[in-house]
């Protein structure tokens, strides 16, 4: 009886045991899978929501909640703008006067210069093929590239080289760089003029590649205005224009993340500013730490962005300030394909091969995206060169300082006269003459060179280290002028040495470009919206280290 006994307590022993072996599993499981849920908390907390009737705000997602006027504190607080209180501005329809004050324009601040605790930039490596995983860049360029304003300058290393676990995902980026790399010889193609182009072959391989594969999944995650909201005029529109796009393509968006190749962060940098941005506070420090803790907030609910550390992420800003507000987030800044007006390589930000330049695309009447497109041919353009803007930024006065009032061919300005403009106005100016200059402003960028191509005027382009929209694969030689700014008081001789035969192919190659930069409001091949597109897969490719 007492052997009994004693079996049926060890029995009841191991019962308990065993018991509290599971319950101690379940809780670990419950505390793993609440992490995102505690990480989405603390986003909230730096954002916390306020009472909206909006139809997009929702109690449950810290990223739909309103954006908060509490005080961010860093160093010295700084109160957000609601956006009401940031109305947008009007822009004139006399471009030449007030487009490039518009906006936020005149809040220009030296980057960094105010803003405690600024990051350092990361060690230099110095060819962009360490930067990109040791794998070459794709295809070999079919012409030279057009000479920098300045030597190129060192860039910074990704901080993740391959993904943290492959999926089949990979193995289809690397057959589609395989397939670019071994593209077939493309000769005469009706729908792509060769010479405006490094590889014509290359890119129309790609770009067949990109229709057929590409994925894109679009996180639904953050509330409107500075999510999902595409601002469809004025100087930044190329952002909202590419949101509006993305946003609608059944032939690239999917639903399942799973399935996707690129992951867009569907935010406005424009709008980022109207939210978050104080007037006359000097800082950028709230729409840094808005992005920081947006992607911190992802990469705590998905696992998409810790497989890559970003670097299959993309987003698309044409403010500004678009490369500054990534800098308190190292994964955003360097491994993010970054697309931006504001491509600028001095900074150490923008990353030739791997970001993109994005074109500045000036709207004027979104419902008529098209207006005014075309130009005089070649031999009714009575002025050699043509200028007329703002004087802002250290180029444009040293411009006017050389041509102003000092040559009948050379119609430089700041603001274009009344009595110049009653007779022939800033349109009319581009459209009749041969070469408009596109000096940079503030930023290395300018509406004005896809003006040019609008209006079919070979661009003339003044900004040492800018890299030119679309780099990758368009040969911007062939259609177009770069000047040194240390060369501006040669800029007659430098365009009068262009000879006419030159000159009309340069043109003729401006008009055929231009299809490339057009937004339609249903996309068509090779528009500026694939291009764009495009140039993003291209560059993603260039990151993936083919196995052999």
């Amino acid at each position: 009886m007492p052997n009994t006994n004693l079996g049926k307590a060890v029995v009841s022993w191991r019962r308990h045991v065993i018991a509290a072996a599971i319950l101690t599993s379940v809780a670990a499981l419950l505390l793993f899978f609440a992490a995102p849920q505690r990480d989405s908390l603390l986003f909230s907390a730096a954002f916390p929501s306020r009472t909206s009737d909006g139809p997009d705000s929702s109690s449950e997602d810290p990223l739909l909640a309103p954006i908060s006027t509490e005080k961010y504190s860093n160093s010295s607080s700084t109160s957000l703008v609601p956006p009401s209180t940031a109305p947008a501005p009007s822009p004139s329809e006399n471009f030449d006067d007030t487009v490039e004050e518009s906006g936020s324009r005149d809040l220009k601040l030296p980057p960094f210069i105010t803003e405690p605790n600024s990051i350092s930039p990361a060690p230099f490596v110095p060819v962009l093929q360490e930067a990109v995983s040791n794998s070459s860049p794709i295809g070999n360029p079919g012409a030279p590239e057009v000479e920098s304003a300045s030597a190129d300058k060192k860039i910074p290393p990704l901080l993740s080289e391959m993904p943290i676990w492959s999926s089949p995902i990979d193995q289809e980026l690397m057959y589609a760089k395989r397939e670019i790399e071994s593209a077939p010889a493309v000769f005469g193609d009706p729908d792509l003029h060769a010479p405006l182009f490094r590889n014509v072959s290359v890119f129309k391989r790609s770009y067949e590649l990109m229709e057929r594969i590409l994925k894109v999944y679009i996180y639904k995650e953050g509330e409107r205005p500075i999510f999902h909201t595409p601002e469809l005029k004025g100087i930044y529109a190329s952002e909202g224009w590419f949101m509006k796009l993305m946003e609608r393509s059944k032939k690239f968006v999917v639903k399942d993340p799973g399935k996707a190749h690129l992951f867009y962060l569907p935010y406005s940098s424009r709008q980022l500013e109207y939210a978050l941005y104080v007037p006359d506070s000097h800082t950028i420090i709230p729409l840094s730490i808005f992005l920081k803790n947006y992607v911190n907030m992802l990469s705590a609910k998905y696992p998409f962005w810790n497989r890559t550390k970003g670097a299959d992420h993309f987003f698309v800003a044409c403010h500004d300030w678009g490369p500054y507000t990534t800098k308190l987030h190292d994964e955003l800044r360097k491994n993010t394909i970054k697309a931006l007006c504001n491509a600028d390589i001095s900074e150490g930000v923008f990353i030739r091969g791997k970001d993109v330049s994005l074109p500045e695309t000036f709207i004027r009447i979104p419902k008529k995206p098209l207006r005014d497109i075309g130009g005089k041919p070649a031999s009714q353009r009575s002025i050699l060169a043509f200028f007329a803007g703002q004087m802002h930024g250290r180029v444009r006065p040293i411009l006017l300082q050389y041509w102003s009032g000092k040559d009948e061919d050379m119609r430089i300005y700041g603001r274009l006269p009344k009595h110049v403009a009653g007779k022939l106005t800033y349109i009319q100016h581009m459209k009749s003459s041969k070469f408009c200059v596109c000096p940079m402003g503030y930023e290395v960028n300018s509406p004005r060179i896809v003006e040019a191509i609008y209006y079919e005027c070979v661009p003339v382009i003044i900004a040492d280290n800018f890299v030119l929209p679309f780099d990758d694969v368009l040969n911007w030689g062939a259609f177009s002028v770069v000047v040194l700014e240390k060369d501006i008081p040669k800029l007659k001789e430098i365009l009068s040495g262009i000879s006419p035969g030159q000159y009309v192919t340069m043109q003729m190659n401006v008009k055929r470009l231009q299809r490339h930069f057009l937004w339609h409001a249903k996309p068509e091949k090779y528009d500026i919206f694939h291009m764009i597109l495009h140039n993003i897969w291209f560059n993603r490719l260039n990151q993936i280290q083919v196995q052999q």
